[in-house]
Order: C-alpha cells, then structure tokens, then sequence
C-alpha cells in the first residue's frame, strides 16, 4: 500500500504552471504578462504550501499524488514527496513568486515571464521525482531558461554553453558506468565523473566562471532562479550520496571546502555588487556540499538546515540588490551612495538577509550553521576552521557591502526611491520567515534531522555502531535546539 496526499497537490502545481505557460504564449503586453505570472505562481505557491502541510499531517517518510494510480502509469518514483524534498518544494515556488512579485514595471518588458514559468515547473518536476534519469534529465532542461534568457538579451551565451555542455557529458556519462552492483570495478569512474558534473553544476572552482557570467549578463532575476534553489547539491543528495564511498565524498568536500574559502574572499574584494552577490552564494553554497560530505546525522542535519535558511535568506539578499539596482542602474561597490535616507526599508532587509545568511544568532541560520560547523569539526579537526573563516570572511563582506551602499554619502534623487507596495510585502514575508525560524527552530531542525537519517539509510556502507553514535549526538542537538542555541 502506497502512502498518497489526501489531495492531488503535485498535479495542481504542475497544471496551474502549465496554464500558465499557455497563457502567456498568447500575450504581448508586459503588464499582463506580470499579472498572469503573478496569478501563476501564487496559485502554484498555495499548492506547494498544500502539499507540504499534506505530507507532514500523514507522518510518513514519503507520500505520492493519487498513490497506486501513479505507481502504476508510470512507476513509484514520479510525483512523490519525502522528508527530504518537501519543504524544498514550497520553498522553490515562493522564490520564484517573489521574483514575479518585485518585478518593477520598469523591467516587464524586458524581463521573461514565460522563461520564469518555465524555470519553475522544471525545478517542481526535479524536486517531486525520485527516478534517477529522470533527475537527470529535469537537470538538463533547466538549462534553457537561462540560456534563453541571455539570448533574449543579445549576450554571449559560449561561456554558458560550454559549461552547461560539460555538465551535461559529465552527468550522463558518470550514471551510464555505474553498473548496478557498486562494487563492481569500475563503478568509482562513473562515480568520479558525476561528482564533477555536480562540481561543474554548483560552480565550485576552477569551473566557476560561468556562474559569474551568467549574473553579469542575464537578467538579475533569472539569475537568482536559476542558483539559489541549489540544485546541484539535490542532485548530490539523490545521486551521489547514497551511492559513493567515504573516500569519494571526501573528494567532493575538499573541494567544496577551498571553494567555500576562495569565494568567500573574492566576496570581500568585489567591486560590482552582481559578482558580489554571486561569490557570497558561491561560498553558502559550498559550505552546504561540505556538510553533505561529512555523511553523518549531525552535519547531515546541519547542512539540510543550512541549505533552508540560505534558500530563504539569499533569495531575500538578491531581491533587495534587485530592487536597489531598478532605482540606481548597475551597482558599484568602489564608493559609498548613502542610499539609507531614500530607503530605509530596503536597508534594513539588505543587513537581516545579509545576517541571516552567515548565520547571525536569532536568525534562522544560526542552529543549522553551528550543527554544521559542530559536524565538520567532528569529523575533520584539522580541516574545520576553513569552515569558520569561510563564514568570517562572508561576514565582514556583507557588512561591507551594506556600508557602501546605505551610509558614507548624502544621495540626491529627483525621484522617489521609496520602497513600493509589491516590495514591502515581499519583505515582510521574508522577515516572518527568518525571525520566525530562528526564534522557534526546533520544529524545523527535528525534521530536517528525521530526513538526514533517511537518506543515510540508504548508504550501504554506513556502520550501524557509527550511526548509532552520530544518532545521539544528533538527537541530543534536537533536543536543545529549543532551548538554548548553544553547540551540541
């Protein structure tokens, strides 16, 4: 008997997305091309919402739309929810809501809404699907969006192929050596090659120009749709974790690790707000593939907890930068604009995200990036400072950006740079989330702890007295999560 929603939630989103996609190819007018979008994408939200709060009211560890139907049409891995991806799913659809949502008029016309509808229902499908080609094959697709988006705009898209190229030989390649017994030999070169590709995917260095690129040259939006849901490190959790030896994800660390270090200090150096904002999520983000390397309950936990609140918080960052950028043009980070005065709002979003994404304590990274540190020390004493000053390094660089842009000058405007009716609801929403979170975490971090021991259930080389050791020191940090914030 398979679990099944009480309600076909995955099936609405995906139908009211493909309406309107369908919608939008018969328009020409950008402001009814927001609204349609914005209509698309909150329904499509409120299904999200529905689904999540659906799965967790069954107390399963996965549940289908319309159960057995599906299980027989087109086998049990479409269209399900785990511990692990539902609240991935909301979390996705909100992103891209607010995206539409802060759109200023300004930038309608030249902003795609059928490509961020399309975005989205691509990451929907990649996120409610367990089968691994299919995975692979949501990964591929969600390569024309950006794409698309950076041809619309008349840029160069050589460096953009050329990366989503690799990506794509490394990933299919890598799956097709794995034979079905791990063991066997030459499972580890398949293994390897995926690991790359999701090295490649997640810009992890030196394969990480073409993430600076795209920010550069695509539009802000489509940008931050396409790297802040994180989807390398899904792939990584679906495909390589419970498949890979110890060694293997070692490789993967070490490298997400260096990553997590160089990018944080080219954070600090930026003197153009876009690659600003794109090596600080570099840096977050890579700090989230070090946790999923560690392989156990405690940085497991850690990194999942991390990779929510860096989800949200981001988001918020790129959105604000977004919004500073409609008013002001290109942002530059080389003087001081002393836009404070004009928008006080959007300044004290600008910090809280800007906090809340290192982790700042009361905020709703602080639990998960003190279990990920915690996990990281555990496991590799020698190494796990880098993840400290990795975290250091991003904090005074999202200080010193909010210096330079709000303080240090007086700005004259012959307009209004007010913060707008659209943004001040986007950001109450996104502030809700990140007190609201960082006040009561233990509801968040006992689910996210649940999902850990889920996918390391799957490893076949995990130790039950390891686990049995890890499962303590995890369940103990749940339990004081609630109480105090203090190490495990």
């Amino acid at each position: 008997m398979i679990d099944q929603l009480h309600v076909p939630w995955l099936v609405c989103m995906l139908l009211s997305l493909s309406v309107g996609i369908a919608v939008q190819w018969r328009q020409r007018d950008p402001d009814k091309c927001w609204k349609s979008a914005l209509i698309a994408t909150g329904i499509t939200l409120l299904f999200a919402m529905g689904a999540w709060l659906d799965f967790l009211s069954l107390h399963v560890h996965e549940a289908h739309d319309y159960g057995e139907l599906i299980a027989r049409w087109s086998g049990p891995n479409w269209l399900v929810l785990d511990e692990f991806s539902s609240p991935l799913v909301p979390l996705g659809a909100l992103i891209h809501f607010l995206v539409v949502l802060m759109t200023p008029s300004t930038e309608r016309r030249r902003f795609t809404f059928r490509g961020l509808l399309l975005s989205e229902i691509l990451l929907l499908l990649l996120l409610i699907c367990r089968e691994p080609w299919g995975i692979i094959l949501f990964l591929l697709l969600a390569l024309l969006p950006p794409y698309l988006d950076l041809r619309s705009r008349g840029r160069s898209t050589r460096n953009f192929v050329l990366h989503s190229g690799l990506f794509a030989l490394l990933l299919v390649v890598g799956w097709m050596l794995l034979p079905e017994d791990l063991s066997a030999k030459g499972s580890s070169i398949g293994m390897v090659l995926l690991i790359f590709a999701i090295l490649v995917r997640s810009g992890s260095i030196p394969v990480h120009c073409w993430m600076t690129d795209l920010f550069e040259n695509a539009s802000f939006g489509m940008s931050l749709l396409y790297v802040t849901p994180m989807s390398g490190a899904y792939a990584a959790v679906r495909l390589i974790l419970p498949n890979a030896s110890s060694s293997l994800l070692y490789l993967l660390g070490f490298v997400a690790l260096v990553t997590a270090v160089y990018a944080a200090g080219m954070a600090l150096v930026q003197k153009e707000a876009r690659r600003f904002y794109c090596y600080l999520f570099l840096s977050l983000a890579s700090l989230v593939l070090v946790g999923l390397e560690v392989a156990s309950p405690l940085g497991l936990t850690g990194a999942l907890c991390v990779w929510l609140s860096v989800g949200i918080s981001m988001a918020g960052f790129g959105l604000t930068l977004r919004a500073v950028e409609c008013r002001t043009g290109r942002i530059s980070l080389s003087d001081y604009h002393g836009l404070y005065d004009h928008m006080p709002m959007l300044a004290v979003f600008f910090l809280l995200t800007g906090l809340a994404c290192i982790g700042f304590p009361g905020s709703v990274g602080f639990i998960g990036a003190e279990m990920l540190v915690e996990g990281v020390m555990s496991a590799y004493p020698h190494v796990g400072f880098l993840v400290i000053l990795a975290a250091a390094l991003n904090g005074i660089a999202v200080m010193s950006a909010y210096f330079k842009l709000f303080t240090g000058d007086i700005h004259t405007a012959t307009i209004s740079l007010g913060v707008r009716p659209a943004e001040r609801t986007a950001v109450w929403i996104l502030s809700i989330l990140i007190l609201g979170g960082g006040m009561f975490p233990q509801q968040g971090v006992e689910f996210r702890y649940h999902a850990a021991n889920e996918i390391l259930a799957e490893r076949p080389d995990a130790s039950s007295s390891s686990n049995d050791t890890s499962s303590q020191e995890s369940t103990h940090t749940v339990e004081t999560t609630g109480n105090e914030p203090s190490h495990p």
